[in-house]
């Protein structure tokens, strides 16, 4: 699965034109590991360098940047890929996840 599709990219506010909105921004898209239980939900994307911002759920739930190159880079054993996009997620307020 190709985490990061045309169709994510341009529905990606540019890094940094959320500032302020905090809790209140919209998270367009939203990666997970189904078997850790890790979840990104991105708010703003620079295609430039592939850094992402949005919410983080993992050890402790914080706003906070990200890296489609990890993301894509993280597999288990055999190479199996470790983080799937979620394919069904609509755009919603962080506040409301």
């Amino acid at each position: 699965m190709k985490l990061l599709t045309k169709a994510n990219r341009q529905s990606l506010p540019a890094l940094g034109s959320t500032d302020g909105q905090g809790m209140e921004a919209i998270a367009h898209v939203k990666f997970f590991t189904p078997w850790a239980g890790w979840t990104w939900y991105a708010t703003e994307f620079s295609p430039e360098d592939g850094i992402f911002f949005g919410l983080v759920i993992g050890f402790e739930r914080e706003l906070g940047e990200f890296a489609l190159a990890e993301l894509e880079s993280a597999t288990g054993p055999g190479g199996v890929p470790l983080v799937e996009r979620d394919r069904y997620f609509s755009p919603t307020k962080l506040s409301q996840l």
